[in-house]
C-alpha cells in the first residue's frame, strides 16, 4: 500500500459537505461512505474523511473545534495551473463555501483562500517548480 493521508474533518451535514467536495474535484469513495461519514478522494494519496459531528466525536476525547470561529488547520491543495486555482475557488464558492481572501500572486506561486461550508480552510495553490527552486535558494 502506498503511503497516504486520510484527513478526518467534522461536518454538520455529510450530504452538503459531500456535494461541496465533489464540486472542488474530489470523488466519493462508496466503500467508506454512508450516513455518518463520506470518504472524498482528492488524489491517489489524499482522502478527506467527512464525519458527522456525533460520529467524529467517537474518534477523539477532545471537544470538536468550531472552525467557523477558530482555525484548526489550513489545507493547501496543489493545482496544475493558475486557472485551475481560480476554478477551484469559483467552484468552492458556488457550492456553498466562502472566499477568505482573493488571489495572492507571488510570481512563482499563485493561491486563493476559501473555506468549506463548515469553515475548514483551503488554499488552492499553483507553483512554478523551476522558479520555486530559485526562490528557495534566495531564502
Amino acid at each position: 500500500m502506498a503511503k497516504g493521508i486520510f484527513i478526518s474533518l467534522p461536518v454538520a451535514d455529510v450530504g452538503r459537505s459531500t456535494a461541496f467536495y465533489e464540486a472542488i474535484g474530489c470523488t466519493r469513495d462508496p466503500r467508506f461512505s454512508g450516513d455518518q461519514a463520506a470518504a472524498m478522494v482528492w488524489s491517489d494519496t489524499i482522502t478527506f474523511m467527512l464525519a458527522r459531528h456525533d460520529f467524529y466525536g467517537t474518534l477523539t476525547t477532545k471537544p470538536i473545534a468550531d472552525v467557523a470561529a477558530t482555525s484548526a488547520a489550513l489545507f493547501a491543495l496543489s493545482c496544475d495551473t493558475r486557472d485551475a486555482v481560480d476554478t477551484f475557488a469559483a467552484r468552492a464558492i458556488a457550492a456553498g463555501g466562502r472566499e477568505v481572501h482573493g488571489a495572492e500572486d507571488h510570481g512563482f506561486m499563485y493561491s486563493r483562500g476559501v473555506e468549506d461550508p463548515d469553515g475548514h480552510g483551503f488554499g488552492p495553490v499553483w507553483m512554478d517548480e523551476a522558479a520555486t527552486d530559485v526562490a528557495m535558494e534566495l531564502a
